[in-house]
């Protein structure tokens, strides 16, 4: 048998401490807890070292602080219980990032779990899943501290400014909430917007009692407040309050329906059965056309084509179709993804899959608190990733 050394995994294997090394050659995978506080206690006096501007034992006009020893602090990690040395500084204001990086989300649905545990408003189901995530029991003041610290945070990522963004994407999804002793489905409303490199941000979310007119036009003049500007093209679907508030707040920009929504509306007014495959089929050929002028040829001729057959199905066609041909004005390496409002739908599809988990949220603030701490850790993934789109100027 021929044996290929991999020459980078040799290389990446001499650049680790031969400490760590040498615990898995003896211990195999025991070793990892220990291995893990090794790595993570050196990334945080790495740390603070940067945050003191000196190395140890250095001296310099620039320090910006002292620093004062370590504290023990035990957590709960997927490979066991480790304790690690947290970096103390004599003058307060440091925290090391090594233990909470990427961690905002699994934090705030242990603290949405944990106030249903507390609350009483959990299942057993609930309440196992929250010993599972958590590890301990979870205490009302445990959930009230760690609820303050990640809603400061949280907050200031809401409020913080925004600027130029050429494109749009507007949607909302319905959780379930406890108000007063029962339980109503809230709205989570949220911005997604397209900046002049073309790279994505979630630009905020809001809970809301409803779609209705006044709270989207509260959370797209919050968008304003914050310095939203530059907005060229709007994507959503045509629910009226929405609808409304974006003539009040956005009146003079592009309004693009999402042809998705458009393809599945279109069904409803469908008399037969054997005509809602070849009335989608219609339809894709109508948003696939290359151009505006061919689309509302195609369009007109569909509509000739039901006009007896299905009469509401083409007079509703006539009157809305029409509201998904705004993406033809775009470029054309644009309109595929500007076209519908897929981008939102996946947004959602991730919000569903953490949020089904709580199934019922004991207030708003505990729903806010879950979906800002996602939208929070997708909005740097994206702006890290590959742009969205390209703009040639």
């Amino acid at each position: 048998m021929t044996y290929r050394v991999d020459c980078n995994a040799s290389e990446s294997a001499r650049n680790l401490s031969p400490e760590i090394l040498d615990l898995v050659i003896e211990q195999g995978i025991g070793a990892l807890p220990e291995a893990l506080r090794i790595l993570v206690d050196a990334a945080m006096q790495i740390e603070r070292e940067r945050h003191l501007g000196v190395g140890p034992y250095e001296r310099s006009e620039e320090r910006r602080g002292h620093a004062n020893g370590f504290k023990p602090k035990t957590v709960k990690t997927r490979v066991g219980e480790v304790t690690f040395r947290i970096p103390q500084v004599r003058e307060g204001g440091f925290y090391p990032a090594s233990l909470e990086k990427g961690c905002r989300s699994e934090r705030a649905l242990k603290v949405a779990l944990g106030e249903m545990y507390v609350q009483g408003v959990s299942t057993r189901k609930v309440a196992a899943i929250t010993e599972a995530l958590c590890g301990i029991e979870v205490s009302s003041s445990q959930v009230s501290r760690a609820a303050a610290a990640l809603d400061v945070e949280l907050e200031a990522w809401r409020q913080r400014p925004l600027g130029a963004f050429r494109y749009v994407e507007l949607d909302a999804r319905y959780e379930k909430v406890r108000h007063g002793g029962v339980v109503i489905d809230e709205a989570v409303l949220v911005a997604v917007g397209i900046d002049p490199l073309g790279y994505r941000h979630v630009l905020g979310t809001s809970v809301s009692l409803s779609e209705a007119e006044v709270h989207w036009r509260k959370f797209l003049e919050s968008l304003l407040k914050r310095g939203l500007k530059g907005v060229q093209f709007v994507v959503s679907d045509d629910h009226p309050g929405l609808k409304a508030a974006l003539r009040a707040t956005l009146g003079g920009v592009t309004w693009q329906r999402c042809q998705f929504h458009l393809q599945s509306n279109a069904q409803a007014y469908v008399p037969k059965q054997e005509l809602k495959a070849p009335v989608a089929r219609d339809l894709r050929a109508v948003f696939n056309a290359p151009d505006r002028a061919e689309a509302e040829a195609l369009l007109h001729r569909t509509v000739e084509r039901y006009r007896k057959s299905a009469p509401a199905l083409a007079d509703w066609m006539e009157s809305n179709v029409p509201e998904g041909f705004a993406v033809f004005g775009l470029p054309e390496s644009h309109r595929r993804k500007l076209r519908t409002s897929n981008l939102m739908e996946r947004l959602n599809e991730e919000i569903k899959r953490r949020t089904r988990v709580a199934r019922l949220f004991p207030n708003d603030a505990s729903l806010l608190r879950l979906v800002s701490a996602l939208l929070m850790e997708t909005s740097e993934e994206w702006q890290t990733g590959r742009a969205y789109v390209t703009f040639e100027d």
